[in-house]
């Protein structure tokens, strides 16, 4: 028996996630310059680098672990169905979407983490098979479930979790997944 990569941009993604937790536990760089983004100059170059960068961020083991378990559940499942290009595009655009409106909407927050990410997955795993002119039930009733737990959260609970990444993941989620 031999070990197959059957996932590659999912397991990538995973490791530079790791590799960065472990140079901002092990070492005096400055994760923040590169691997958080926040409202800041749009004459600084380093402000679009870090709106795909942060994703790569996390601020310790327990959010790297909890972000990384549902991505390596739920990557290669979408990154067989859609393939590896479609899933970084799905990535990518996810990913600078919630920089935008974190920096347009929050000017004293800080993001790290790929939490827009891993719902941005959950959604567009619940999608399994889309016919033409058919939304399924379950992609209702997971969307309902998730976006309602997200605005409860956002309008009663005080946290440092950014649930406007969350909802706007989800939603990348149902447009990737209903798209096709």
């Amino acid at each position: 028996m031999k070990i197959k990569i059957n996932a590659p941009v999912t397991i990538g993604f995973v490791c530079i996630c790791l590799f960065v937790l472990f140079i901002n536990m092990s070492t005096d760089f400055n994760t923040l310059s590169y691997f958080v983004t926040y409202r800041d100059s749009l004459r600084n170059p380093m402000t679009y680098i870090r709106w795909i960068t942060y994703i790569f961020g996390h601020s310790d083991w327990s959010h790297f672990t909890s972000n990384m378990t549902f991505i390596l559940l739920l990557g290669p499942m979408i990154e067989e169905k859609y393939g590896s290009k479609k899933l970084c595009i799905m990535i990518g655009i996810t990913g600078i979407i919630g920089a935008l409106l974190n920096s347009l909407l929050f000017s004293n927050t800080a993001l790290c983490g790929a939490s827009g990410i891993v719902f941005m997955m959950m959604i567009v795993s619940s999608i399994t098979s889309v016919k033409q002119k058919e939304i399924p039930l379950t992609l209702i009733l997971v969307f309902v479930i998730f976006v309602g737990k997200e605005i409860y959260s956002a309008l009663f609970e005080q946290d440092s979790i950014s649930q406007l990444t969350h909802i706007a993941g989800g939603f990348c989620g149902a447009y990737f997944g209903l798209k096709r």
